[in-house]
């Protein structure tokens, strides 16, 4: 393959890898018994009452589900892609409003850095 293909596939892989990453935090704060307070629904319905894992999809009322499709296409179309160009790399999307420090690293550091992502993202 040529480097642009390279590089799409590059960025699939971290940005699946983020997902993934965040997806095994969600299932450790929910398996730690940590819920949000209050109801999911105008039935009643508490969010103590939603199982872990693929089970909740069951329990998650219809309209429920259909916010966290709207909210994730949200974020995938106005959130998680270069809106400003700024971007350093592919998958740097922090459109001139987060750092972390991240400016402050030298080039070395920031290049070990993305290679740790890349390989948690991998794990």
């Amino acid at each position: 393959g040529d480097q642009e293909k390279f590089d799409r596939l590059r960025y699939v892989e971290l940005k699946h890898g983020r997902i993934c990453m965040l997806g095994v935090v969600g299932y450790l704060v929910q398996e730690s018994g940590t819920r949000l307070p209050g109801t999911i629904d105008l039935a009643g319905t508490k969010f103590t009452d939603i199982p872990n894992g693929f089970a909740a999809f069951k329990a998650i009322p219809a309209g429920g589900l259909v916010q966290l499709l709207l909210f994730v296409g949200l974020l995938e179309a106005c959130v998680m892609t270069d809106l400003t160009g700024e971007a350093e790399f592919s998958t740097d999307f922090r459109n001139g409003a987060i750092d972390f420090g991240w400016d402050s690293f030298d080039e070395e550091t920031k290049l070990k850095k993305r290679g740790i992502e890349l390989n948690q993202g991998r794990a």
